[in-house]
């Protein structure tokens, strides 16, 4: 059983911003040079792209709710089979 659900926006966020950290880490450490300006670029086309990510994952599990809500309904007989709805 799953401990939370899952997130794939997180996810895609997690991986832009850990990309740019290997970047500037292999940078840092001299295996390769890697100009400033990639940084910007790179962390902000991965948080757009989790976002969008995430509102694609927020419509879909929307749709199952209400999906799983309508299916559980119950449209058989009323609550007063008397014909009066006053509380007593």
């Amino acid at each position: 059983m799953l401990r939370h659900e899952f997130r794939p926006g997180r996810l895609v966020a997690g991986l832009a911003l850990a990309a740019t950290a290997v970047l500037f880490a292999g940078d840092a450490a001299g295996q390769w040079n890697t100009p400033s300006p990639v940084a910007i670029p790179l962390v902000c086309g991965g948080l757009g792209i989790a976002s969008l990510v995430s509102w694609i994952d927020y419509g879909v599990r929307k749709r199952r709710r209400l999906a799983r809500s309508a299916s559980a309904e119950n449209n058989g007989v009323p609550a007063s089979t008397s014909g009066s709805q006053a509380i007593k």
